[in-house]
Order: structure tokens, then C-alpha cells, then sequence
């Protein structure tokens, strides 16, 4: 049940950053739906797939590694392509993250040419997956 190929679901609790986002992947032509929290991605992901996933680290109730986690240990939403949004650049966190099942790892506050690129580079995998 996969939805069109530049559909992103963007999970973030941060209202401003969760805004910014959303007004530059639609400006690289991508549908945005926006939730703020690990519950309401997984009640959006109940009624479509989006194409990929940029989760927030901190969000109510759920980590963002967390819900990468539960999401790349389900069998629906496990070849959807994940990136993690954190202002950690750790390289223990990195790790972490990509250990959940992220595919990529973006540092915030980012530079929105590297956004570009590495949503690209997760639209692809996308299509390499279908």
C-alpha cells in the first residue's frame, strides 16, 4: 500500500523545525505530512506508507531511535527508508540510530542542501526497493 514516490511522513516535536522542514522538501517537490509525536506517526502509517520517514529524536512518549526501531522490526513499514533528525552528532548516537534501522542521520540544525541530498539519496533506495 505504498503511496506515490515523494510522499515523506515527518515526525517531529519541534514546531518550528517541523515547519522549515516541511517548506523545504515541499519546495524539492515532495507531499509532507507532519505529526508531532511517535503515536500519531504510527496512526497515520495504519491508513498509508509514505515513501520515506525523517523522525525527530525527541519525541513525546517514544525516542525518535525508538520508533525507528519498532518501525524497521515491523514487517509493513520495515523497507521504508528511515532518517533520524537530531541536534546530537554523537558518534555513539550515529551509531545508535543507524543500529534502530535508520538509513541516514541528519544533524540539526542542517544545511538545506544536505537535506536535498540525503532525501534524494533515500528516494532512491526507495525506488531500488520497489
Amino acid at each position: 500500500m505504498q503511496d506515490k514516490p515523494n510522499k515523506v511522513l515527518l515526525i517531529e516535536e519541534e514546531p518550528t523545525l517541523r515547519e522549515i522542514t516541511a517548506f523545504r522538501l515541499e519546495l524539492l517537490g515532495y507531499r509532507v505530512d507532519c505529526v508531532e509525536s511517535a503515536e500519531r506517526a504510527l496512526e497515520r502509517l495504519a491508513d498509508e506508507l509514505p515513501s520515506l520517514m525523517i523522525v525527530g529524536h525527541f519525541l513525546p512518549g517514544m525516542s525518535g531511535i525508538e520508533l525507528i526501531d519498532r518501525l524497521s522490526n515491523d514487517v509493513r513499514t520495515s523497507a521504508t527508508p528511515v532518517m533520524l533528525l537530531s541536534p546530537n552528532a554523537d558518534l555513539d548516537h550515529v551509531q545508535r540510530a543507524y543500529t534502530a534501522g535508520a538509513k541516514d542521520y541528519l544533524v540539526a540544525p542542517y544545511d538545506p542542501v544536505v537535506l536535498q541530498q540525503k532525501v534524494r539519496k533515500l528516494a532512491e533506495l526507495t525506488a531500488a526497493i520497489a
